[in-house]
C-alpha cells in the first residue's frame, strides 16, 4: 500500500514537471514568434516603405515618378553619386517635366533630369549606356522646346545620334531628330530624318512637317504631294488649317491668287483669328493694286498678333 502511494506522487510529479516543461516551452514559442513578426515588420517596412531600391522599382513599376523622383532624391542625399539612384532620379524628373503646364516646374525638373543622367552616364553599365544617352537626347530636345532660342538643339542631336549608333531602337527618334534638324535650319537632315520616321509611323504631322520642310527649300511641288496626302484623311482640325495655310502661301509663291485666296478663307471659315490668313488675304489685294483693302486686311492681322513681323512690315512701308 505503501509503494501503491509513492508510485502515484512519482507519476503525478512526472506529469507536473511535463506539464511546467510544456507551457515552458509554449512560452518560448510565442515569445520567439512574436520577436519574429514584429522584426519581419520592422524590415518589411524598411525595404518596402522606406527610402529602398526594391521600393523604388516598386515605384516605377507601378508608373509612380513622383514617388520614384522622392525615393531616388532621398537616397541621393546621402549617397550623391550611386549611378542606380542617378538613373532613376534622371528618369522620373523627365517624366514629371513633360507633364507640367508650368513652364518654369517643367525647366527645374529638366535640368535636375539632365544632371542626374549625366553623372549617371560616366559610370553606368554599357549596356545602359544608350537608353541613358536617348533618354538625355529627350531631355535636352524638350529643354530646347522650352527656351525661347535654340540653345539646345544640338545636344539634342548629339545624344540622340550616339543612342543610335549605340545601338538604342526607340520608333521616335527619328522624329524626334526631324523637329530638332527644322529648329536649326537645317533642312534637308530634317526631310532625310521624317521621310525615316514616316517608314515607322505614318502621321499628318509628320506629313506636314515634311511638305513644311520642301517649303522652305522652295522645293513646292514635293511639298504639296505630301499636303494632298493630309487633304485626304487627316481628322485633326490644326492640321488642316496649317496646310491650308502653307497652300495658300505655295499659291501666293506661284501668283495663283484665285486658289490662294480660297485656301486663306477657308481658314477664316474655321478660325477667325488667324492673324496669317488675314496677311495673305493683304498680300492678294496688294496684288491686285487694291490697297486700301491690304492695308484693312494687315491691320485685322495686327489686331489679333501684334508683333505679327510680315504684317508690320507691309505697313511700314506702305506709310
Amino acid at each position: 500500500m505503501k509503494l501503491k502511494g509513492l508510485q502515484t506522487r512519482e507519476i503525478f510529479k512526472r506529469k507536473s514537471q511535463f506539464l511546467k516543461r510544456l507551457l515552458v516551452f509554449v512560452c518560448i514559442v510565442v515569445l520567439v514568434s512574436t520577436a519574429v513578426f514584429f522584426a519581419y515588420r520592422a524590415i518589411d517596412s524598411k525595404i518596402n516603405k522606406g527610402n529602398s531600391f526594391i521600393n523604388l522599382k516598386s515605384k516605377w513599376n507601378e508608373y509612380d515618378y513622383q514617388g520614384v523622383y522622392d525615393i531616388s532624391s532621398a537616397i541621393l542625399y546621402k549617397k550623391p553619386f550611386n549611378i542606380r539612384a542617378r538613373t532613376y532620379n534622371g528618369y522620373a524628373a523627365f517624366f514629371l517635366a513633360v507633364s507640367q503646364s508650368d513652364v518654369v516646374q517643367a525647366l527645374a525638373y529638366l535640368e535636375e533630369s539632365i544632371n542626374s543622367l549625366r553623372i549617371a552616364l560616366q559610370g553606368a553599365r554599357f549596356g545602359a549606356v544608350s537608353q541613358i544617352e536617348y533618354m538625355l537626347g529627350k531631355a535636352y530636345f524638350y529643354k530646347n522646346l522650352q527656351s525661347s532660342y535654340y540653345y539646345y538643339a544640338d545636344l539634342a542631336i548629339h545624344y540622340l545620334l550616339k543612342s543610335k549608333k549605340d545601338g538604342y531602337k526607340a520608333d521616335d527618334i527619328p522624329e524626334l531628330l526631324g523637329l530638332t534638324y527644322a529648329s536649326l535650319g537645317m533642312t534637308m537632315e530634317s526631310i532625310s530624318a521624317f521621310t525615316e520616321a514616316l517608314l515607322v509611323r505614318e502621321s499628318d504631322i509628320l506629313l506636314l512637317s515634311i511638305a513644311e520642310q520642301y517649303h522652305a527649300v522652295g522645293q513646292n511641288n514635293a511639298a504639296e504631294q505630301y499636303l494632298f496626302r493630309i487633304s485626304q484623311e487627316c481628322k485633326d482640325e490644326q492640321i488642316i488649317l496649317k496646310s491650308h495655310l502653307l497652300m495658300g502661301n505655295i499659291y501666293l509663291e506661284r501668283e495663283q491668287f484665285d486658289d490662294a485666296e480660297k485656301e486663306f478663307n477657308l481658314i477664316l471659315e474655321k478660325n477667325e483669328n488667324s492673324a496669317d490668313a488675314y496677311y495673305g488675304l493683304g498680300v492678294i489685294y496688294e496684288s491686285k493694286g487694291d490697297m486700301v483693302k491690304a492695308r484693312s486686311e494687315w491691320r485685322k492681322a495686327l489686331r489679333i498678333q501684334n508683333n505679327h513681323p510680315l504684317a508690320l512690315k507691309k505697313m511700314a512701308d506702305y506709310k
